[in-house]
């Protein structure tokens, strides 16, 4: 296996993709409590604030601000990860994960878009507002996005592969 090195900026805002070891699994949404309870949990010893998060049948994105003087993520994903497996049983994820560290706020606008228009993309659903497993509904209560963003469909809105 190379010697990915990751970029770490304390204090960082960053954009992840977790993958299951199983691309036709459907566990994350069959066990979505799990990993929420996961990450409550992490999130109470190891505090990171949740920017965006959706997460689809077998991965979840994700942009993470971490506190200030703090740039260790991926201790945060290694123990979310363990709590859900211990959960759910048996070998669930792909090692690793995927990381881009956010650079300004246009990147930080396209991967929170990214996150939000995910389940639209991969034809979960006709409508973002109709993923239940997202916080779009969030930004929506925020007056972030309109309950209607993307409509029916995503062509107009820019929110490609990051």
């Amino acid at each position: 296996m190379p010697n990915y090195r990751r970029n770490r900026a304390p204090g960082g805002t960053y954009f992840f993709t977790v993958t299951l070891a199983d691309r036709r699994s459907q566990a994350l949404i069959e066990h979505v409590a799990l990993l929420r309870k996961a990450a409550r949990r992490v999130r109470t010893t190891r505090p990171f604030h949740i920017d965006a998060w959706v997460v689809l049948p077998d991965h979840p994105h994700a942009v993470w601000t971490l506190p200030e003087g703090d740039a260790d993520y991926s201790s945060r994903w290694r123990e979310i990860k363990k709590a859900f497996t211990r959960a759910v049983g048996g070998s669930v994820w792909q090692r690793g994960f995927w990381e881009h560290t956010l650079r300004d706020e246009r990147d930080y606008a396209a991967h929170v878009d990214y996150v939000h228009i995910n389940p639209l993309k991969h034809g979960l659903v006709e409508r973002v507002c109709d993923w239940p497993y997202s916080s779009f509904h969030r930004a929506v209560a925020q007056g972030v996005y309109p309950a209607d963003w993307a409509g029916d469909g995503a062509a107009d809105i820019d929110a490609g592969d990051p």
